[in-house]
């Protein structure tokens, strides 16, 4: 018999990203006779359309004993075929909302853009309107509107009625509400496959600045599987015995001690729901203000009423995590070029590091 396996999506975190993978692995039996790939999975898979397969296989998504393969490759007895697959965008009416975006570079397939703090990527969770997601969708509606009668865009899904389509952003992964910086969006299914398959093999270079408490000593490597927290589901956890979770791996580079605290970059080799805060928290060096894992207070610094009066002030200006998306390079689903996206740190966070370096001179 067949097998057909549904699995959890692994998840893309751009500290706090998630990719939305749909898998299944599927095994052939010992009498199955040669047949084509998108044949033989759809036969298996009730949902998946011939066509959305093929853009699959296309886009490397489809593989067989490990391999890309093509559309028309032919399945035999006791092959493996996996699909990994976007899931849908959305399961609920997407209204277009009014959005002012800072947009670092768009063109026919890609859209790269700055996240400011305060900002949810995604409707979910109570979050049903108001999001990045919600501004994307007008700023492409903007664009269909533009358009002359006669054309059409890729990066829209088409209805008879030009006024009543609905864009929908082909968002790849996620930032955290209060965590800023660069990310990338789909503008065409094709794209959307491609940027997406380049997270799912880490040929994405993400790289992130974050202001931690303590002086960490030098550059490493942290490595624990990360699930969600036994005691409260809305904070992950790190599971160093890997009995729960899945793996990850982040690594920092010191840039510079400012006393009680150090400013990082880091590097994401996998994306967990809020990799970077649960790995530095816990190796004992929770982000500056990060509510969630015991960074908005004195953890480390001789306490004292200058020194706390100087914290309060801070967690003022900072109320969230000091956490920022500073790069990202990837190649360009079209052109095949290699690019790459810097962005500035937003104010807030830059005040924080002058106060620091000011406190201690």
């Amino acid at each position: 018999m067949q097998a057909n396996e549904m699995e959890d999506s692994p998840e893309i975190e751009d500290e706090g990203a998630e990719e939305l993978f749909e898998h299944h692995r599927l095994v052939a039996d010992s009498g199955q006779q040669p047949l084509r790939v998108d044949k033989y999975v759809t036969n298996l898979v009730a949902h998946m359309s011939r066509s959305k397969l093929q853009l699959a296989a296309k886009s490397g998504y489809v593989r067989v004993n490990g391999e890309p393969v093509k559309p028309n490759f032919k399945v035999k007895a006791h092959d493996v075929v996996t699909i990994e697959l976007p899931k849908p965008m959305q399961t609920f009416v997407l209204v277009p909302e009014p959005m002012e975006l800072e947009i670092l570079h768009e063109d026919q397939e890609v859209l790269v853009l700055v996240k400011p703090s305060g900002l949810v990527v995604h409707p979910g969770n109570g979050n049903f309107t108001g999001t990045l997601v919600h501004g994307v969708a007008w700023h492409l509606k903007q664009q269909q509107l533009d358009l002359p009668p006669d054309t059409s865009s890729p990066s829209l899904e088409h209805a008879p009625n030009r006024e009543e389509t609905i864009p929908r952003p082909g968002l790849i992964h996620r930032l955290d509400k209060d965590t800023t910086g660069v990310m990338v969006l789909g503008k065409t299914e094709q794209a959307m496959a491609d940027l997406s398959l380049q997270f799912f093999e880490r040929t994405v270079d993400r790289k992130y600045l974050a202001l931690v408490w303590g002086d960490i000593a030098a550059d490493g490597t942290i490595e624990g599987h990360i699930g969600r927290s036994r005691r409260d589901r809305k904070i992950q956890e790190v599971y160093a015995d890997g009995s729960e979770g899945k793996h990850a791996t982040t690594h920092f580079k010191v840039l510079e001690r400012l006393g009680p605290v150090t400013l990082i970059e880091c590097k994401l080799e996998t994306g967990r729901t809020h990799q970077i805060r649960v790995h530095l928290q816990h190796m004992g060096h929770p982000l500056f203000g990060d509510n969630q894992y015991g960074g908005n207070r004195a953890v480390k610094g001789v306490l004292g009423g200058k020194y706390q009066s100087f914290l309060h002030n801070c967690f003022q200006i900072l109320p969230r995590q000091a956490l920022h998306a500073r790069s990202l390079t990837f190649t360009h689903p079209g052109t095949s070029a290699r690019m790459v996206f810097e962005t500035e740190l937003p104010e807030d966070f830059q005040q924080i590091l002058e106060r620091w370096r000011s406190y201690l001179s």
